[in-house]
Order: C-alpha cells, then structure tokens, then sequence
C-alpha cells in the first residue's frame, strides 16, 4: 500500500504534548515528560509511562520535562519526546517526505530553539516543517477569527507560562509571556507545604492539591484535602490535612500577578483594537481555564467581559488544522 502525505499539527507544550492529523483528528496526548537510563543515556520511556515515574526514580534513572518555563529545558529530552510521538504514528501508512509539519510552541521559545526543533523533525524524516506560536494556534482552536480586521485577546493560562495575546488581521499584534502558571502554583504549594505544615512532597502530589482545592473564589465552601508525603522532622512518612482557604491564598497571588500583565497589554493596545475586546470580551485558553471561579476573577479585577474557551486544553492542537491549511500566508483567510 502506497505511503500518504498528511498534514500534522504537534501541540509541544509544557504539560502535555497532543498531535492532530488531518482525517485522523487529535491522535496524541500524554504528558510532555522523558525518562532516561543514566548508564547508556537512551529513552526508556515518555508520556504517560515516564509521568507516572515522577518522584519516583532511583539513581539509575533520570525523569525530564522537555520545556520548562516556556522555554527548552532539555534538547536531547525534546529530540527524545518526538521520536516517541513519531514512534506512536508508525502504524499509520505516512509518507513523511511529502508530510507538512507544524510545531506551535510557547511564546518564550527563541528562534534558536525553534530552528532546532525544526531541524530534529527534519532529521527524524519530514521534509516540510514549520514553527508557530501556540497562542495562534490556541485562538483560532478557541473560535476566534484571528484573519478578521476585529481585534480579539487571548489569556493562555497554561503549564509552564501564560501567554497572553491581541490579535487581528491573521497576527499577533502584541503578546506577552508570564512565567506564572500551573507549575508555579504547583512549586508554591510545595513551599508552603514545607513552611506551614513541615512536610516535603513532590510535584504529584501537589498537583492533587491544586485540583481538588483549586479556586478564585471568596466565597467557595470550606474544603479539605488529606495528603501524605515525608515530614522532615522525623523523616518518615506521614499524613496531613489542608484547608481551601489556603490553597486559595497560593491561587489569589498567582492570578493577581497575570491580571497585572493582561491590563498593562491592553493598556498598550491600540484604541480601535481596544474597542473590539471591550465589545468582544477577553478569551480564557488552557488548562487555568478550568479552575473554579477564573471567569468571575478576571470580569471582577479587569471589568470587562470574560469568555472561556470551550476546549481550553486541546484548542491548540486543533487550531493548526487552519494554520496548516495556510501554510505560509497568514494574511488571508485561505477558502474552505
């Protein structure tokens, strides 16, 4: 059977890695996370399987996340992370040579870093690779028109950062990365964790903590969660309990810091574009879209209407659909 040519859309992101392809829709999620054996320095494992070894690994071993803060924490683990994505598309009849690729990655990523990944994909086999930035991606997946002349703002909260971008005429008119996301809450957590209740626990746990007490609201009903982990005191493992109002705390000082970077953006946007978000509102994209209350939060702190994307965790994935449709012309909306 002859090998196709396809269109593939490769969502590298800081938390999880999703892949689409044209006829096939979203064929790849898992964790953006590499495992290594430190002896021979050859992947064992990536996504779910290295995810699950988090915390968990012995000296022999060795547990990476690819992107770190928006940017490339580790090259060879991004090599390593899609290889293992190629590896996954294998029993699909590609032909890669004549395959179009898109990379959308985080805003904080240099056109060093981009280049090289383009340059791993091409020595992995395909002949036609691009970079875009995820927020792109991540508005036309969220049901913006980015190609129109209207002006429109997208708030990516997402693992690493949050981008936030004003759109028009098919590109960023300004944009913005803040290295306060989920993982930043995650690291705070463990802090606080450490200080108030003397106990150590890894970036698993706190991730349980954030989802079941998450929220931005004052008036949210008292909560509690009991998690365990090692108290350093006495060095064995032990139990705790902690209360929603903490954890609100942790969230309040997160959010407050990206409302501050989405007003001094519009506080840069010019008057007509301006305009069109008061009228339009302001689009909530990625995994902080989730969280209880962040509509309520951003219409109470910044006074303008708030919309929050229908699929925050896979519209940047499925925006490159479009971006691959227009492979190289960003300034017409391509015909249907």
């Amino acid at each position: 059977m002859a090998k196709k040519a396809y269109k593939i859309g490769i969502d590298l992101g800081t938390a999880n890695t999703l892949v689409y392809m044209n006829g096939q829709g979203i064929i790849y999620n898992e964790p953006s996370v590499v495992a290594f054996d430190k002896v021979s320095g050859k992947c064992i494992a990536a996504g779910y399987e290295a995810n699950s070894m988090l915390g968990k690994e012995h000296n022999k071993i060795k547990i990476v996340k690819p992107l770190a803060g928006g940017a490339i924490a580790d090259l060879n683990a991004t090599k390593a992370n899609l290889e293992f994505v190629f590896e996954k598309m294998a029993n699909i009849n590609i032909n890669f040579k004549t395959t179009t690729v898109l990379i959308c990655c985080p805003s904080e990523v240099t056109q060093i870093e981009r280049e090289a990944m383009r340059n791993l994909a091409i020595k992995l086999g395909v002949s036609d690779v691009f970079v875009e930035q995820e927020i792109k991606a991540g508005a036309i997946g969220a049901g913006i028109d980015i190609f129109a002349s209207r002006g429109s703002m997208l708030v990516d909260v997402g693992g690493g950062t949050t981008d936030i971008g004003v759109l028009a005429l098919g590109d960023l008119v300004l944009t913005e990365s803040v290295r306060v996301a989920g993982d930043h809450i995650d690291k705070e957590l463990i802090k606080y964790v450490k200080m108030k209740y003397n106990m150590a626990i890894g970036e698993q746990t706190a991730e349980q903590i954030k989802k079941h007490l998450g929220t931005l609201r004052n008036d949210a009903t008292e909560k509690e969660f009991a998690f365990a982990g090692r108290h350093i005191q006495t060095g064995l493992p032990s139990k705790m309990i902690i209360k929603q109002s903490e954890v609100r705390t942790i969230f309040f000082r997160a959010f407050d810091t990206i409302s501050n970077h989405v007003r001094k953006i519009l506080q840069q946007t010019p008057p007509e574009l301006a305009a069109d978000i008061f009228e339009d509102g302001i689009v909530i994209n990625g995994g902080g879209a989730l969280i209880d209350g962040v509509k309520e939060y951003f219409e109470e702190t910044l006074g303008l209407k708030i919309v929050i994307s229908t699929n925050p965790l896979t519209s940047i994935v499925e925006g490159t659909k479009l971006l691959l449709q227009n492979r190289g012309n960003y300034l017409v909306k391509p015909m249907d």
